[in-house]
This record gives C-alpha cells, sequence and structure tokens, in this order.
C-alpha cells in the first residue's frame, strides 16, 4: 500500500511540474495533449524537413518525439530517427514563437506558414505581414530576439 502511495504522490508531482513548466509559456504549443501526451509543436509541421529541404509537410502522430515536454511530429522515420539524434538543432528558435514578437519582447503564436530557415535555424512568424516586416532587416529582428528570448523565455505570455 505505501508503494502504490509513493507512485501515486511521484506522478501526481511530476504531472504538477510539468504543468508548471508548461505555464510559463517556454514554448510555443498547441492547446491539449497528443496521443504522445505532450501538447503540439509547430502546429504539426515536421521541423526536420522544413530545415533541411525547405519543405512545410505535415508530420504525423505515428511518427512523434516528445522533448522538453512537448511532441513534434514528423513525416517519415528517418525524420524521427534525425530529430532524436540532435533535437536541439531541430526546435525552432524563440520556443516556437514568433521572431519579430520576441524581438519585441512578446510571445505570439509562431505559424510554420511564415517562416525563414537562416543559418540552419527556424524562425517562425505570427502572420504574412509580420513575416514582411521581419525581411527588412532579418539579422536586426533575429539579434533582438535572441537578445529578449533570454529575458522573457521563463515568462508567462499573459504577462508580457
Amino acid at each position: 500500500m505505501l508503494k502504490e502511495v509513493s507512485i501515486a504522490t511521484a506522478v501526481a508531482v511530476a504531472a504538477l511540474a510539468s504543468s508548471l513548466a508548461m505555464a510559463a509559456d517556454e514554448y510555443n504549443v498547441s492547446s491539449g495533449l497528443t496521443a504522445a501526451s505532450a501538447p503540439l509543436a509547430l502546429h504539426g509541421v515536421d521541423t526536420v524537413a522544413f530545415i533541411n529541404t525547405g519543405n512545410r509537410i505535415e508530420g504525423s502522430a505515428k511518427y512523434a518525439a516528445v522533448h522538453d515536454g512537448v511532441a513534434y511530429y514528423f513525416s517519415t522515420q528517418a525524420n524521427l530517427d534525425t530529430f532524436s539524434a540532435a533535437p536541439g538543432k531541430y526546435i525552432p528558435q524563440n520556443g516556437g514563437f514568433c521572431t519579430f514578437g520576441v524581438s519585441v519582447g512578446k510571445k505570439f503564436d509562431g505559424d510554420p506558414r511564415w517562416a525563414d530557415v537562416r543559418d540552419g535555424k527556424l524562425y517562425v512568424f505570427l502572420s504574412e505581414d509580420i513575416f514582411n516586416a521581419y525581411l527588412r532587416d532579418p539579422e536586426g529582428a533575429i539579434a533582438k530576439a535572441d537578445a529578449n528570448w533570454k529575458v522573457i523565455r521563463s515568462t508567462a505570455a499573459s504577462d508580457l
């Protein structure tokens, strides 16, 4: 009986810790959980395909990986394996939030329909208009976003 209580307590503590981490909005994810028991990143787009080929290919729950409490979908087993070998290389910058938004200290949805891959890194944006504004000075926006992300990473989007 004591062992069962200890396991139940450990599960409850892990769930609470997980929800607290997600409450800080460190990753831009969909609401709800996937079949992998984690919220979905990048609107389900295969980040490996996107970075390596520039193609926005929908991933599948069949090829899912959970990294740092976030689910990523892939279109092939090979892309899942590539991600699993080096997840940091394939995670969208700024937690998947809009890079231009982060450059001004905000956390807006990052939509992979408007994205840029620079130096092997994936940057996503809120909308076509925001993406076009970013294109006027991408290096400046990325530099500002990098600096701001260090400050706002663990701050809830609603507090910004």
